[in-house]
Parts: structure tokens; sequence; C-alpha cells
């Protein structure tokens, strides 16, 4: 009975740990992967999971920004972060904001903003 706990356990062991039991393989000539592989590239996503959105009637919308520009986006949210960190450790330590150090960093944030939207 043992002999049989260890094969179960060394079988199960083997397989990996995936949230979807079933696969489900398939072709397609060339062009179709190219066309396939390009909207997956424009929605930084692999091509397996594009054709299973899809396939599960998902409504697959394409970015408004690029990746160069969503990295840029990035570095300057990062940088008015930065920025709205050391005004808030100046103000918990006592002292003054100017407002329009704020007022500065609003019109940052609505610039970004106006380029996601």
């Amino acid at each position: 009975m043992s002999e049989q706990h260890n094969m179960a356990s060394s079988l199960s062991d083997k397989q990996p740990n995936r949230k979807d039991s079933r696969q489900i393989n398939f072709r397609v000539s060339e062009q179709d992967y190219l066309k396939l592989s390009q909207s997956a590239k424009t929605l930084n996503i692999s091509v397996p999971a594009f054709v299973k959105k899809k396939a599960q009637g998902a409504r697959i919308v394409a970015p408004k920004i690029g990746a160069k520009e969503a990295q840029e986006l990035t570095r300057q949210l990062a940088k008015i972060g930065g920025n709205l960190n050391q005004l808030t450790k100046h103000a918990n330590q006592g002292g003054n904001i100017p407002a329009q150090a704020l007022q500065e960093l609003q019109s940052e944030v609505a610039r970004i903003w106006q380029q996601l939207t």
C-alpha cells in the first residue's frame, strides 16, 4: 500500500501546478501567426495569452500609448512621487509647504493625465 502511495505521490510531484487543467494546441498559417503576433505585441501580451482572451470572447482594446511613452510617463510619475514625498516629509517635520509647490505638482499630474486620456 505504501508503494502505491509513493508512486502516486511521485506522479503528482511531476505535474506542474497550473490554474487551467486543459491544453489546446492548433496550427495557423505564417500570415495568420504574424497577424496574431502583431496584435499581441500591440497589447504587450504573449500570442497564447492574446488567443486565449479572444477565444474567451474578451473585448480587447489597444492601449492608447505605446511602450516607450508608458516608460516616460512612469519616469515622470516617479519624479512627482519623489517630490511629493519630500514635501510630505517637510510638512511632517513642521515646515510650511508653499502653495506654488503644490500647484506645480498638480499641474504635472494634470499634464500626464491628459496624455493618458
